[in-house]
């Protein structure tokens, strides 16, 4: 990528990002050292004791130069006037971030976890720390970044695919086995893998909040609003709902079709480019 193109890309993802951080009423940064207490009970409060990296390894990570990163409440008077209650303790630690760097199928970041105080989500937080994840990688050169999410959780199938111009490029059944965490339980750990491509039309045009395209293809497969009550309240419901999933998407997988998010909030399975501008 030609110097000048790569600095420009630079510079409007640091400027998304600080646009994030104050519609949040965060500062997204690299994690300080007297931190990563904090970023370990940031982990440990969403997915259980023990069920993340220790304190030496998240050390290690930040060291290495890994993203280790915090969002923090801002102290410094940049709050949006529409922020609320979450954002009362000025410099509290309300979401963390960790990613490393992979190279299967070329470099990329894997961004492996990605937490926020509950009492804080619903308030763009994920979000600013995406972007500040992306505005990082771009001035290290690195243009790609991927994680898994469960397929089944619409709200991260809508950020991931829609708010954020992801793709998904591999189902990968029980990938993790049997998590047993305070998010999973015993539940299978299905997920998309998907591939978060920096600089492409697609995530330019999901970034600058346009509407994606209309995709045409096979009816895919119908997600509930909230799986996560779904599982947590009925779990022989969910169990159910899981099953199918597995189904439609190793049947998917097996045509080579991929899945998008239709208007509904549903996926339908489609043979398109991840980069089309409109249904084919």
């Amino acid at each position: 990528m030609d110097a000048d193109v790569a600095g420009q890309y630079v510079a409007e993802a640091l400027a998304a990002a600080d646009r994030a951080d104050l519609g949040a009423g965060v500062i997204t940064r690299e994690a300080a050292e007297h931190e990563i207490e904090a970023v370990l009970a940031r982990f440990e409060s969403t997915w259980g004791e023990g069920r993340g990296p220790d304190h030496s390894m998240i050390r290690a990570l930040a060291h290495a130069g890994a993203t280790v990163l915090v969002a923090v409440a801002d102290d410094e008077g940049g709050v949006d006037a529409s922020a609320t209650p979450p954002y009362a303790i000025p410099g509290e630690l309300l979401g963390a971030t960790l990613g490393f760097l992979g190279w299967n199928e070329g470099l990329h970041l894997h961004s492996h976890m990605n937490a926020v105080a509950p009492a804080a989500r619903g308030h763009g937080i994920g979000l600013a720390l995406k972007l500040r994840q992306r505005a990082i990688c771009l001035e290290h050169g690195v243009v790609e970044v991927r994680w898994t999410f469960d397929p089944l959780i619409r709200r991260n199938a809508r950020m991931n695919l829609v708010r954020l111009g992801a793709e998904v490029a591999a189902y990968l059944p029980e990938f993790y086995g049997v998590l047993g965490d305070e998010i999973s339980g015993a539940d299978r750990s299905d997920r998309f893998e998907v591939r978060w491509r920096l600089t492409s039309s697609r995530v330019l045009r999901a970034l600058a909040g346009g509407a994606p395209p209309r995709w045409s293809g096979e009816s895919g497969f119908a997600l509930v609003p909230d799986f996560e009550a779904v599982r947590r309240d009925a779990a022989a419901d969910a169990a159910r709902m899981r099953a199918a999933s597995v189904r439609a998407f190793t049947e998917m997988a097996r045509q080579g079709l991929r899945p998008e998010l239709d208007d509904a909030g549903d996926y339908v399975f489609t043979e398109a480019e991840p980069d089309a501008e409109e249904a084919r």
